[in-house]
Order: structure tokens, then sequence, then C-alpha cells
């Protein structure tokens, strides 16, 4: 008798049979995936395949029908979005709303604030917060926002405002990042930079994100999984993905055209 498959324990975030129903709609269908530790993981699929449905069941904004999901090992199916978030698991958007009359600064020192267990103690002094002020800039510089720590995220580009985005995320030590289309609206120039951001980050981390930027999925990520109608097409590297004849009909053929 074959004994069963050692579990792989670089996977940290892993669905199994995921379903959703909405009033007799099925909105995802057996949707089964696998994210793992210091990998860049893409979901994507045509408008209405099901992607947002995913990360929202994932996150636990959203329970499901039917499955289970495991975070870490543990299983969080009926977890609560605010106990998984403490877990590790942090979805880019959960805290994206930057401050526009804060600084770059402040901003990031507002995610610490939350991480610290800070975040209720508004009677602090700013001088009692600047213990936070060193881990805020070395965030603020791994994102590249060093020279614009004293600006107002209202002055910000909105490729800019996208980087401070991802640094008050990173303020709250994710183990596993969702990246809710990160590079949507950016020009060639700040999708170069946050694609660096991104690659640099999963070194240390999983990260799951919806892209619709084939170029950015094709340069960036080490595994692809395509939905279709809420269920999964296909999932393997890009180069894998992007030769299968029903991902070219689905979603793919236009590019590549």
């Amino acid at each position: 008798m074959t004994p069963p498959a050692a579990p792989d324990a670089d996977i940290v975030l892993s669905a199994r049979g995921l379903r959703r129903d909405f009033a007799g709609f099925t909105a995802v269908n057996d949707v089964d995936i696998d994210v793992r530790h210091g990998e860049i993981h893409a979901l994507i699929g045509p408008n209405g395949a099901g992607k947002t449905t995913v990360f929202n069941l994932l996150t636990k904004f959203l329970q499901p029908t039917r499955g289970t999901i495991t975070l870490l090992g543990q299983d969080i199916t009926r977890t609560s979005a605010s106990k998984v978030a403490r877990m590790g698991l942090v979805r880019s958007f959960q805290i994206s709303a930057t401050f526009p009359h804060l600084t770059v600064l402040e901003n990031v020192r507002v995610a610490l604030q939350r991480q610290n267990g800070l975040s209720t103690q508004f009677w602090r002094s700013t001088r009692a917060l600047d213990r936070l002020n060193g881990r805020a800039m070395e965030l603020i510089e791994q994102v590249g926002l060093k020279d614009a720590r004293g600006r107002l995220a209202a002055d910000l580009s909105y490729g800019r405002k996208r980087v401070l985005e991802i640094a008050t995320t990173l303020a709250l030590e994710p183990r596993v990042l969702l990246l809710d289309e990160p590079m949507a609206g950016m020009g060639h120039e700040d999708v170069h930079v946050v694609e660096g951001i991104v690659r640099e980050v999963a070194k240390s981390r999983a990260v799951l994100m919806v892209e619709h930027n084939l170029k950015v999925v094709a340069n960036l990520c080490d595994r692809v999984t395509v939905l279709q109608r809420g269920e999964i097409l296909t999932s393997g590297d890009y180069a894998t993905v992007s030769r299968d004849e029903r991902v070219k009909t689905a979603y793919l053929g236009t590019e590549h055209e």
C-alpha cells in the first residue's frame, strides 16, 4: 500500500472544494488552491470569473457554502475575518485607503499603531508614538518612498499612493499577502516599481494577487491559477498556462494575437 504523500510544508494558505452560492447562483464551485511561502501566485480570469469572490472567501469576508480553508496548518473555514487578519492573512484593500491629510510617515505609523496594539490609545502624545518611527522608516524605504516621507498622501501621484498602501499593509506583518489588482491604473514606470516591491516582499512571505496585466503576470508570478465561470480552468506556471488552448479561448487569446 502506497503511503499518503507528506504535507507540503511550504503551503501556507490552502482551500479545498471551495463553493459559494448566492440565492441559487453558484459564484465559485469546487475551487482548490495552494499558496506557498516565497511564491507569487496569480489568480486570473475574465470579468465575472469569480476572482473577487475567491478573495472574499479566503479572507473570510464571505463564508463558503461548502469546502475548507486552512492557514498555516489551521482550519479557518469558520474563523472571523478579524481573527484571520491577526493570524497573518492580510488583504491589501483592508487598509488601502490612505489618510490624505497625513504625511507618508504618519500613514505608515497609523498602521503600526494597530499592529502594536496602540490603535485605540488616542490620548498618547506624538512624542510617545515616535518609537514607531524607526520601523515606519524601514517600511517607507523598502517601498521606495524615503524621499516622500514628509509629503501629504494627498499630494502623491496615483502610483505612489498605491505604493504607500502596500507599505501600510506590510506594517501589519502579513504571513500571506493578498493583493487585489495592485497595478490597476498605473503607468509603465509605476508598474515596474511595484513589480520590484512585490518581488522583494515575496521573499519572506506568500503573495496571492489578482492581476489583469498579463505582462505583469508573466514577468512576476511563479504560479498562475485561471478561473472561468467560478471554476478552475487550469493551474501551473505562466508558460504552461499560456499554452493551454482553453485558456487562450477563455482569456489569453486576444493578448497574444
